[in-house]
């Protein structure tokens, strides 16, 4: 048999090729079906978005240029601003011992009982599946309207979020000297405190900022439902139609959620988190 007559033999298609082949075209048509009925489920409509360009272009004459009145608007806001940032902060950093509680219990590298684990990580997902908004609506009515209501829902809800990527992080470090202590007979609080914890320091720092800038954020909305803050000024300026006033106050978030990312990076930066 020549070279010509060897080129000319087709190969038959691999069956593991041929099956990746139709696994990922089942895939593309999956992703393109769910999106259709998404997109039909959620009522999109781009002609519906260009006929509502008359009450875009209104919205925006009332909203520019914005209201400056320092004695109305701007001081008041700027107070308004502060509890946001201090809820978020306060939130925050009182979320710490329970998470740091909930990551140690819910980690594998510092816990080894199979019903403890698995309790922690329930309690963990609940935290993180109910949104901070509710919590907030669930302790506006117990405590009242104000900032504390916005404290004890970001408490909450950070936890579990905090405490799931803490956990996460703890595992994902090396489990050579974890064994090791344990070989040594050491219990899993020593294993915690002398070689998990320390190690995972640098991630803690970094995502302890990272959910600082998140809640501040989320301060925002808590004051919707009467959390108070900057969100409380925004719902109540909308409610009167005071769209010039509304424009200054999202403008001063704007410069608050940059101050407070800005000021994050710097400590990761300095930290090396």
């Amino acid at each position: 048999m020549t070279t010509l007559d060897v080129r000319r033999l087709e190969v038959p298609p691999h069956p593991r090729r041929r099956m990746g082949l139709i696994g990922g075209a089942a895939l593309v048509f999956g992703l393109v079906a769910v999106h259709i009925w998404a997109v039909e489920e959620t009522d999109v409509s781009a002609t519906a978005l260009i006929s509502g360009w008359q009450g875009i272009a209104s919205f925006l004459g009332s909203a520019f240029p914005p209201d400056f009145s320092w004695t109305t608007v701007v001081q008041p806001g700027i107070e308004a601003c502060l509890v946001t940032l201090a809820i978020g902060l306060v939130g925050t950093t009182f979320s710490i011992p329970f998470s740091i509680l909930f990551a140690v219990l819910g980690s594998r590298s510092t816990n080894r009982n199979p019903f403890v684990y698995q309790a922690a990580r329930a309690v963990m997902s609940f935290l993180r599946a109910v949104p901070d908004i509710v919590f907030a609506l669930i302790f506006v009515t117990a405590v009242g309207l104000g900032p504390f209501a916005g404290v004890l829902a970001i408490i909450l809800h950070n936890t579990g979020v905090m405490a799931k990527l803490w956990s996460e992080a703890m595992e994902e470090i090396d489990q050579g000297p974890i064994d090791a202590l344990r070989v040594a007979g050491a219990s899993s609080t020593q294993v915690a405190v002398h070689v998990v914890l320390p190690t995972v320091v640098p991630q803690f720092v970094g995502l302890l900022l990272y959910r600082l800038d998140v809640n501040v954020r989320s301060s925002l909305v808590l004051g919707l439902v009467g959390a108070g803050g900057i969100g409380f000024l925004i719902n109540q300026s909308i409610s009167l139609f005071r769209f010039d006033e509304m424009m200054t106050y999202i403008l001063m978030v704007l410069v608050l959620v940059v101050a407070v990312d800005l000021l994050s990076g710097a400590v990761r930066k300095r930290l090396g988190a």
